[in-house]
C-alpha cells in the first residue's frame, strides 16, 4: 500500500511539474480576475488538466482510493491556487463510477478548510462535484446545508452546486431542482455580506431563469428592495432586455 512518503513524493513531482510550465505572465494575467490576494504560481486551467492526464498515464498503479488519498495530501499542503485545482483534477475521473456516498462530507469539509478563492469553489463544484452527483442525484439536494456554513466559500458553494442541476438529463431520466429549494437558498444568502456568495446568488438565478422565467422575475420584484444592484445585474443578465431595464428602474433612488 502507498503510504505517506510516496504520497509526498508524488507531491513533490506534481509541483515541480506545475513550476516547469509556469510563467510571471500568467501570474499577472490570472490575478487580474481576483479582487483579493492569491498566491499564483503561473499555470492555466488545460495546463493543469495536461499535467492530471500526463501523470496519471505514468502511474497506472494508483486506483481511485490512491489517487483520493494523494488529492487529500496535496490540499492539507498546498501553497499555490493551481495546486488546489490540481487535487481536484486528480480525481475527476473516478467520482462517478467510485467512492461512496461520504465522499459529500469530505467535499463540504474541503471548501470549509482547504478553499480559500472563488476559482476553488467553482472548479469543485462545476467539474468535480457535477460528475460526482450524475450517478447520485438523489444527493443533489442535500447540499442545500451547505448554506448555512459559517465559511463563506461553502455558502457560495451551496449555490454554484446546483447550476448545472437546474433541469439536467441523467440517463434516462430528467432531474429538475426543486424550485422551493432554488428560492429558499436565495432568501437565506440575500443578505450575505460576501461579495462572491452574493455573485452566487445571482448565477443561480439567472440559470433558473432559463426554465423558470416567471417565477424567477416574480421573485426579483418581489425581493427587488432587499437586493444588492450587483446579485440583481447577474440575475437578470439572460432576461429580455424589456424586462431588464424595468427591473433595474425599480432601484432607481
Amino acid at each position: 500500500m502507498t503510504n505517506c512518503n510516496q504520497y509526498r513524493a508524488y507531491h513533490r513531482e506534481l509541483l515541480a511539474r506545475l513550476k516547469a510550465v509556469s510563467t510571471a505572465e500568467n501570474v499577472t494575467a490570472m490575478a487580474r480576475f481576483f479582487s483579493h490576494e492569491v498566491n499564483f504560481i503561473g499555470v492555466k486551467a488545460p495546463m493543469i488538466k495536461q499535467l492530471v492526464q500526463e501523470f496519471q498515464a505514468e502511474q497506472t498503479q494508483l486506483e481511485a482510493n490512491g489517487y483520493l488519498a494523494l488529492t487529500e495530501h496535496i490540499l492539507e499542503h498546498a501553497k499555490y491556487t493551481e495546486e488546489v485545482l490540481l487535487a481536484f483534477g486528480l480525481i475527476n475521473k473516478f467520482v462517478k463510477r467510485h467512492y461512496d456516498e461520504k465522499l459529500l462530507l469530505r467535499f463540504e469539509y474541503w471548501l470549509e478548510h482547504y478553499v480559500s478563492n472563488w476559482s476553488h469553489v467553482d472548479d469543485l463544484c462545476i467539474k468535480t462535484i457535477y460528475q460526482y452527483m450524475l450517478s447520485r442525484p438523489h444527493l443533489i439536494e442535500s447540499t442545500q446545508g451547505w448554506s448555512k456554513s459559517t465559511n463563506p466559500w461553502c455558502r457560495r458553494a451551496s449555490n454554484v452546486v446546483w447550476v448545472k442541476f437546474i433541469k439536467r438529463k441523467i440517463g434516462k431520466s430528467t432531474f429538475r431542482l426543486s424550485k422551493l429549494l432554488i428560492f429558499e437558498n436565495c432568501d437565506r444568502l440575500l443578505k450575505d455580506e460576501d461579495p462572491f456568495v452574493q455573485k452566487s446568488v445571482g448565477w443561480l438565478l439567472k440559470v433558473a431563469a432559463v426554465e423558470h422565467e416567471e417565477d424567477v422575475i416574480r421573485y426579483l420584484k418581489n425581493n427587488i428592495n432587499s437586493m444588492q444592484r450587483g446579485t440583481l445585474r447577474y440575475a437578470i443578465e439572460k432576461l429580455d432586455p424589456c424586462i431588464r431595464k424595468q427591473l433595474l428602474s425599480f432601484t432607481k433612488g
